[in-house]
C-alpha cells in the first residue's frame, strides 16, 4: 500500500493530459455544446423577462466550465480514494438514464438509473453488475454536484413569476445550472503484478470490487479519463437564490454521504445492498420533494409592498443597476409620482422625461434614497423587474415531464374517459 498523497500528482497529470486525447476532447466538446444550448435557452428566458438582451450566456458558460473542471478534479480524487474502478457495469447507466429522461427530464440523473439497475440485479439477477460499485459512483457524482451547487448554484438565477400552492402568482428565481465534468478514474487490468505501483487502494476497496476478492497481486491499475455532465434545477421563492442553493447543497450532501456509506457496506450484506438500491432513487426524490415543499410552504419574499413597488431583480450593468437599485428595494416614486401598479410603473419608466428621479427604500441599507436613472436612449428599459401582482396572466409552470411522459399522460387521459 502506498500513501494516497503519491497518487494526487498522477491524477492531476492524467487530468491535464486527457485533453490531448482527440477522442476525449471530442466528447468533452459535445457535452460542452449541449450545456451551451441550455444556457442559451436560459438567456432567452431572461431576455423575455427583462425585455432587453442580457448577453450573459457567454459568461455563464465559461463560469460553469471553470467550476466543472474543478468539480471533475475533486471527483477524480474521490473516485480513486474510494477505490471505484471503471468496468463494463457502467455502460448500462446511460441507455437506462436516457430512456427515463423521456418520461421526465429530471430522471436523466444517474440516481434513478443506478437504483433501477441495482434492484434489477438483486431481484432478477440481470444485469450482472457490481451493485456497490454502481451506487458508489452515484454517491460520488452527487457529492461533486453538492459542492458545485454550494459554490455556484445561485449564479445566473433567472427571475420568474411562479404560481404558488394557493393559486396566487408570486415572484421567484429558477436556479438552473449545468456543468461539463471531466473525470479521471481507475481501470483495472489483469495479468501483471502491481508491485512498485504508486496507486494506493483503501482497505474497503474489495467491498465495492468483489470480483477480485482483495487479490491485488495479479492486477495493474491505469487512470482513464471520462466525460460526464451534471445539472441542477431548483426554485427560490421564500429564500434568496444564495440561501436556497446552500440549503439544496446541504440536503444533497447528506443524501450522497448516506448512499456512499451504504454502498461501501453493500458488498457484505444483501439486505444493505437492497436498502442502498432503494435509497438511490427514493432518496433523490425525497431531496427534491423536501426542497420544493419548504419553498412553496414558506412565506414568499418577492411580493408587493405597501410602501411602493418592490423590485424583484435588477439586470447587472443596466440603467437601474448603475443607479444603485438592487433586488428587494422598494421604488416609492418616479419623478414625484408613486407607481400604483406594474403597468403604471412600466408607463412611467418608458415615458418619464429625463432626468428621471427615483425615490426608493434600500433593503440592504435600510434607508430611503434618491437617485437619477440615466437612460442611454429615451424610453429604454431600465433592466428592472418588479414583483408580480396576484393577477398576472403569465407565469412559469413547474413541469419537467418529457415527451414519453406527456404521451403516457395523454394516453391515460383518453383511457379514463
Amino acid at each position: 500500500m502506498f500513501p494516497f498523497s503519491e497518487v494526487l500528482p498522477l491524477i492531476f497529470i492524467s487530468f491535464l493530459q486527457a485533453f490531448a486525447d482527440p477522442a476525449f476532447l471530442f466528447l468533452f466538446l459535445v457535452v460542452f455544446a449541449l450545456i451551451a444550448v441550455q444556457y442559451n435557452r436560459m438567456e432567452r428566458l431572461r431576455t423575455d423577462f427583462f425585455g432587453v438582451k442580457t448577453r450573459r450566456s457567454g459568461i455563464d458558460i465559461l463560469v460553469a466550465t471553470g467550476f466543472g473542471l474543478l468539480g471533475g478534479l475533486a471527483g477524480s480524487c474521490l473516485l480513486v480514494f474510494v477505490g471505484l474502478t471503471i468496468s463494463g457495469d457502467l455502460y448500462y447507466l446511460w441507455p437506462v438514464a436516457v430512456l427515463l429522461m423521456l418520461v421526465n427530464i429530471r430522471f436523466l440523473c444517474f440516481a434513478y438509473a443506478g437504483g433501477i439497475l441495482a434492484l434489477s440485479s438483486l431481484l432478477l439477477g440481470y444485469p450482472q453488475i457490481s451493485v456497490p460499485q454502481i451506487l458508489a459512483l452515484v454517491a460520488i457524482l452527487h457529492m461533486v454536484e453538492s459542492f458545485l451547487i454550494l459554490a455556484s448554484g445561485h449564479l445566473g438565477a433567472v427571475p420568474a413569476y411562479v404560481k404558488g400552492p394557493e393559486g396566487n402568482v408570486v415572484g421567484g428565481f429558477t436556479l438552473q445550472k449545468f456543468w461539463p465534468i471531466p473525470i479521471v478514474a481507475l481501470v483495472v487490468l489483469a495479468g501483471s503484478s502491481i508491485e512498485g505501483s504508486s496507486v494506493a487502494m483503501p482497505d474497503w476497496w474489495p467491498l465495492i470490487n468483489p470480483v477480485v476478492q482483495g487479490d491485488l497481486q495479479n492486477l495493474i491499475f491505469m487512470l482513464q479519463p471520462l466525460v460526464a455532465g451534471l445539472g441542477y434545477g431548483d426554485i427560490a421563492i421564500a429564500r434568496s437564490p444564495v440561501e436556497k442553493s446552500r440549503l439544496s447543497a446541504l440536503f444533497l450532501g447528506i443524501y450522497s454521504l448516506t448512499l456512499l456509506a451504504l454502498a461501501l457496506l453493500a458488498g457484505q450484506s444483501r439486505i444493505v445492498a437492497f436498502f442502498a438500491a432503494l435509497l438511490s432513487p427514493l432518496g433523490h426524490e425525497a431531496v427534491i420533494y423536501i426542497g420544493k415543499r419548504i419553498e412553496l410552504k414558506g412565506k414568499p419574499l418577492y411580493v408587493p409592498s405597501e410602501q411602493g413597488l418592490r423590485v424583484m431583480d435588477v439586470l447587472p450593468g443596466g440603467p437601474a443597476w448603475r443607479s444603485g437599485l438592487r433586488p428587494g428595494d422598494v421604488v416609492m416614486s418616479i419623478n414625484g409620482i408613486r407607481p400604483l401598479s406594474n403597468a403604471e410603473f412600466r408607463y412611467l419608466m418608458q415615458n418619464s422625461i429625463p432626468p428621471v428621479a427615483v425615490d426608493y427604500h434600500s433593503r440592504s441599507a435600510g434607508t430611503s434614497r434618491s437617485v437619477i436613472v440615466a437612460q442611454a436612449v429615451p424610453g429604454q428599459t431600465w433592466g428592472l423587474a418588479p414583483v408580480p401582482e396576484s393577477n398576472e396572466s403569465r407565469y412559469l409552470e413547474l413541469l419537467t415531464t418529457g415527451p414519453l411522459g406527456r404521451w403516457l399522460q395523454q394516453a391515460w387521459g383518453k383511457f379514463m374517459r
